[in-house]
């Protein structure tokens, strides 16, 4: 009997893993590595590389120059210089942080030419804040599992959009804390799904609060996009690891306040509590759909150099939130879809204060629901075509003229708005005014001249005293330490710069008013609203000896 070895068992049948449920979609595609994929980082380089020339090209001279650039100047100016945490005395109105960074960003540019550090030059340091943006948006786009080309869209609504272009040109808090909470969505929603990413999305959506802190509204969007793709065995480790960090760190703020003994209001100091209590109680700027109120007019400034993002961003964080249970790109943005809505809320609220840079924090929510809704418009239109062949042909003409439609109608616009910024020229009245009180004053080390803010570093530059020789004109009424030292009020003064700013904010400041109507021009910049006039103290003004003035306090 020949011996026989017995036949090896059949190979088991590969088993197929049934197909998930819709919403376990999210987390059965492919993991996108943006770092090893080619076609990612060519496109993302290439817009790059368009959004830094359209907000680089111009930037000094568009858009106007305003007094709150110069005051986060001025105040990293003050931390560079050892000067404390501001050029005046600090009060509670924004955490510290945000200046703290600016003073990094332009601590370089201030050591090779410290005479150039004025708000306008440095706006260049912003092009980093707006790269880094840009970058984590096409980043957290693609892991919100958009499509490459809905990506690139996402960054392109965000950094090329007319409204994007002037505002992210700006030293503003915002434009910092919009970079920090994009990263914290990018952490939040990281493929690997390591506790330390959830961690650190706390930690630096902290950071982000701690730069501006109304980006605090944003945190609950924040939540849900951690939630929505953190491991579901991990998931209430990571979600409270995350609150945990956010909440140490953000308590530091109050911590700060009362180990110097400034928490509580008490005599001969400034508070964190008034400075909450004047945030809260600042007038209302009205409903932002009643024609005549503020808020209104700060909507009408924003549609005015763009209608697309925000209407269109509204309407597609609407239509994600609509289809949120039958959609997995709405289920993937629900938590940029929540930011829109929640930032959209606050800003209706009839009796809260808008202001004009308020919709930054917005603008890459609602770039990422915009490209967010195409890519669901575009699945809608030709993934599914695909169950009937016979019309594919038709819904691939109905894609073709949709985008077709879009192209026509936003390119126009934005070339134009685009266009303006990049050859218009807002800023000459400010660059003369500059150069006639750096000129035309005989004794600038001896002279007070009421300026805002936006002048303030270019009167140091020229030798004004950093603290009483160019006083910023709020100081002259609202801070103890300058209004001591100026015992005649206005007469203690020998000019006042009047920008349009210092000329509106004059009626609630009873010395900065008395030196505008007992001072006389003697130089005028601009035309209209826009000009500049540097007014003379006439009068009683010019009496004392200059030279026995107080220096900086």
């Amino acid at each position: 009997m020949t011996a026989t070895l017995p036949a090896a068992p059949a190979a088991p049948e590969p088993a197929t893993a049934p197909s998930p449920p819709d919403g376990a979609r999210l987390f059965t595609r492919p993991v996108v590595r943006f770092r090893g994929s080619r076609p990612d980082l060519i496109l993302c380089g290439v817009l790059l590389a368009a959004i830094l020339l359209v907000q680089g090209w111009n930037i000094q001279q568009y858009p106007t120059l305003s007094d709150d650039e110069g005051t986060y100047l001025a105040q990293a100016w003050a931390v560079q210089n050892g000067r404390g945490l501001a050029h005046y005395t600090y009060w509670y109105d924004h955490p510290p942080l945000g200046w703290m960074q600016l003073a990094a960003l332009t601590w370089i540019p201030s050591l090779i030419a410290p005479e150039s550090m004025t708000v306008a030059s440095m706006r260049l340091a912003m092009l980093l804040v707006s790269a880094a943006s840009a970058v984590l948006i096409y980043v957290l786009a693609r892991r919100l599992w958009l499509p490459r080309w809905a990506a690139g869209l996402a960054m392109v609504l965000f950094g090329l959009s007319p409204l994007s272009v002037v505002l992210q040109r700006e030293i503003f808090l915002d434009n910092l804390a919009v970079m920090w909470m994009l990263l914290a969505f990018c952490l939040a929603a990281s493929p690997s799904r390591h506790l330390w990413h959830h961690f650190g999305a706390g930690v630096v959506a902290a950071v982000g609060v701690l730069t501006k802190e109304t980006m605090l509204v944003v945190l609950p969007a924040l939540l849900v996009t951690m939630w929505r793709h953190s491991h579901r065995d991990t998931r209430k480790f990571a979600v409270t690891g995350a609150i945990t960090a956010c909440a140490l760190i953000g308590f530091s703020y109050p911590l700060f306040a009362l180990l110097k003994g400034e928490l509580l209001p008490g005599a001969g100091h400034v508070s964190l509590w008034d400075g909450i209590t004047y945030q809260m109680s600042r007038p209302g700027s009205g409903f932002i759909l009643t024609d005549g109120t503020g808020s209104n007019g700060v909507l009408d400034s924003w549609l005015y150099y763009d209608r697309v993002l925000p209407i269109g961003g509204l309407a597609g964080a609407a239509l994600l939130l609509a289809t949120v249970g039958r959609s997995v790109t709405a289920r993937a943005l629900a938590g940029p879809a929540l930011a829109v809505a929640v930032l959209a809320l606050v800003a209706l609220r009839p009796s809260g204060y808008l202001p004009a840079m308020y919709v930054i924090q917005a603008l890459p929510f609602l770039a990422l629901v915009l490209a967010g809704g195409a890519a669901s418009v575009a699945h809608a239109v030709l993934r599914k075509g695909r169950r009937t062949p016979a019309l594919l042909p038709v819904r691939r003409a109905a894609a073709v003229l949709l985008a077709t439609t879009a192209l026509v109608y936003v390119v126009p616009r934005w070339y134009e708005g685009d266009r303006t910024a990049m050859t218009a020229d807002a800023n000459a009245p400010y660059r003369a005014a500059s150069a006639w009180l750096g000129a035309e004053v005989p004794d600038p080390a001896h002279t007070r001249v009421l300026v805002d803010d936006a002048l303030w570093l270019d009167l140091v530059h020229a030798g004004y005293g950093a603290g009483l020789g160019a006083i910023w004109f709020y100081k002259a009424d609202l801070d103890p330490a300058v209004t001591r030292t100026m015992p005649r009020g206005w007469r203690d003064l020998d000019y006042v710069v009047a920008s349009p700013t210092v000329r509106r904010d004059a009626r609630d400041l009873p010395n900065v008013r008395a030196a505008l109507e007992h001072s006389t021009p003697v130089a005028t910049f601009g035309e209209g609203e826009d000009r500049i006039e540097i007014r003379k103290i006439t009068g009683d003004g010019t009496t004392g000896d200059r030279n026995s003035r107080a220096e900086a306090p």
